[in-house]
């Protein structure tokens, strides 16, 4: 079965593979159902054609897939432009919903990078290596 672009499994059942679509979820499918009139116990390859008529037909009230990634890329695309806090740390790639940076946070910032104390050692022979320029 094939909705708004998207293929559904046929092996699970309704109410799970109706969550693949983004924007549904599993309170959303329950509704779904309830107004299409079908069970959610049944598998999606034993749906009839009246049963996906009546799906789609329910699905028309949601922003579902397309629609809604647009409406959230202009949300966020509006946010960056008035450079609202939370726009500034979309821009940044931070996270936004004032979540800890200082020892979490990996996935929106990246590999850690060390920054800050060198080692004796190091410090050593830089110290050498300059000394050495200066005499030539």
């Amino acid at each position: 079965m094939r909705i708004s672009g998207t293929n559904i499994p046929d092996e699970k059942r309704i109410d799970i593979s109706l969550s693949y679509l983004y924007g549904i979820g599993r309170k959303n499918v329950l509704d779904i159902l309830k107004k299409a009139n079908i069970d959610a116990s049944i598998r999606t390859k034993l749906l009839t054609e009246d049963d996906q008529k009546r799906i789609q037909k329910a699905l028309e009230t949601y922003k579902i897939e397309g629609d809604l990634r647009a409406e959230i890329n202009t949300n966020i695309k509006r946010l960056k432009e008035i450079t609202s806090y939370r726009g500034i740390r979309h821009s940044r790639g931070l996270p936004v919903r004032g979540q800890r940076t200082r020892s979490n946070a990996r996935t929106k910032r990246g590999k850690r990078v060390t920054i800050g104390a060198i080692k004796k050692e190091v410090v050593a022979k830089m110290d050498a290596n300059k000394s050495a320029a200066a005499k030539k």
